[in-house]
C-alpha cells in the first residue's frame, strides 16, 4: 500500500502564526567523558496543519530535538540555550508541573516503540481512559465511550473488544494505533511522531503513515515526523529539515528538496534510497565515512570529511543556513557548485 500524496500547505502564508517556533536551540548530554553537543543552533518553525519531517542518520539529533521540545531529555541531558515558542509562550519558561499539563493535552507524542511505552498490566482501554481522566476530566462511562471512539478512529477493528485487550494480545500495528489514539485524544495543537514505523512491516508502515497524515489533515494539527528514511517523506510532508551532527543543514519544501537538493549530505541520503528505476548492479550507493563524534567542540562543517565538495573554508568555518531559491535554504559554503537532480 502506497502512502497517499496530499496537497502541500502554503506554509509561507503570514496569516498563519507558527504553532511552534524554535530559535537557536542548543542541548547537550553530559557524561564522565565530557559534553556531547547533541543539538546545535537549531531554528525551525511549524504552522497549523503543516507536516514537517526531520530526517537524517541515526545520531544526527532528530530525537534529541524532539525530546528538547517536550522537555523530556533523559538523565544527563540539558537544554543550554534558545527559545521554544509554543502558541506564543516559551516552553523553557514553564515549570515541570506546567509541562506535565501540556504533554498529552497540547502536544501529542507517537513513540518509536509502542511495546516499551505501554504498561503490560493495563489494557488498551485503560491507557486511553487514564489520559482522558487526567487531561479532560472524563471518567466512567463517558471515558469508556470516548476511548472506544478513539480506537475506532485510528482503525482498530472491533474497538469495543480491543478496549479490553492487553498489549501482548495486540499486534505491533495495533499497539502503534493505540499510541496514536493516545496522542490525538485531546486534539493537540502539535503531534510529534518519532520513527513511528520502525518495528513494523512495510504494509503496516504504509497504513500507519497514511493514518497520521489523514488525522493531521482532519484535526489540523502541526505534525513533526522524525525518520531516517527519506523515501517515506515524499508523499507525506510539506517541508523537510535535514539534520547532521546536531544541526539543520538543509530546510526546504519537499518538492524542491527532492528536485534540487543543495547540500551534499542530502544528496547522499537521496542516493541511498533504493529506486525501482535503478535496479542495476552497483546502483545502490552509501555515504562514505562515518558521522562525527559530537564529544567536545569542533570547528568547520561537520560533514567536510565525507564531502566531495569540501574546501579549506569548509574545514575552518561553520556554515549557516542561507537562502538558495525561494524558501529553500542550505548550510553549505559550496551550494552554488551543486547542480541538478540526484
Amino acid at each position: 500500500m502506497a502512502v497517499t500524496s496530499t496537497p502541500r500547505l502554503d506554509y509561507d502564508s503570514q496569516a498563519l502564526a507558527p504553532v511552534l517556533d524554535v530559535r537557536g536551540l542548543n542541548a547537550s548530554f553530559f557524561s564522565r567523558w565530557g559534553e556531547v553537543h547533541a543539538v546545535q543552533d537549531v531554528s525551525v518553525s511549524i504552522r497549523q496543519g503543516e507536516r514537517l519531517a526531520l530526517v537524517g542518520e541515526s545520531g544526527s539529533g532528530k530525537t534529541a530535538t524532539a525530546m528538547s521540545i517536550l522537555r523530556m531529555l533523559p538523565s544527563g541531558g540539558r537544554i543550554k540555550s534558545g527559545e521554544m515558542l509554543f502558541e506564543g509562550h516559551d516552553l523553557l519558561a514553564n515549570t515541570e508541573r506546567e509541562m506535565t499539563r501540556i504533554r498529552g493535552r497540547k502536544i501529542g507524542l507517537v513513540p518509536q516503540d509502542p511495546s516499551a511505552s505501554m504498561n503490560p498490566l493495563m489494557t488498551a482501554g485503560d491507557h486511553v481512559t487514564e489520559l482522558l481522566g487526567v487531561h479532560l476530566g472524563l471518567h466512567g462511562r463517558a471515558a469508556r465511550d470516548r476511548a472506544i471512539e478513539l480506537l475506532d478512529a485510528v482503525g482498530i477493528p472491533e474497538p469495543a473488544r480491543r478496549f479490553k485487550a492487553y498489549p501482548h494480545q495486540l499486534s505491533g500495528g495495533m499497539r502503534q494505533r493505540v499510541m496514536i489514539a493516545l496522542a490525538i485524544a485531546c486534539r493537540p495543537a502539535l503531534l510529534i511522531a518519532d520513527e513511528p514505523t520502525t518495528a513494523l512491516d512495510s504494509t503496516v508502515q504504509a497504513q500507519i503513515l497514511e493514518l497520521i497524515a489523514s488525522l493531521s489533515q482532519e484535526l489540523q494539527m502541526a505534525t513533526i515526523l522524525i525518520t531516517h528514511n527519506l523515501g517515506i517523506v515524499a508523499g507525506l510532508c510539506d517541508r523537510v529539515a535535514v539534520m547532521y551532527a546536531g544541526r539543520i543543514v538543509e530546510l526546504s519544501p519537499r518538492e524542491a528538496l527532492f528536485e534540487t537538493p543543495r547540500h551534499p549530505y542530502t544528496r547522499g541520503l537521496l542516493r541511498s534510497v533504493p529506486r525501482v528505476d535503478r535496479i542495476t548492479p552497483g546502483a545502490f550507493q552509501s555515504i562514505p565515512g562515518q558521522p562525527p563524534d559530537l564529544l567536545g567542540e569542533h570547528g568547520g562543517c561537520a560533514f567536510a570529511p565525507r564531502c566531495e565538495y569540501a574546501t579549506a573554508q569548509c574545514v575552518e568555518e561553520v556554515p549557516v543556513l542561507t537562502p538558495a531559491v525561494g524558501a529553500h535554504r542550505a548550510a553549505c559554503w559550496n551550494q552554488d557548485r551543486i547542480e541538478g537532480r540526484v
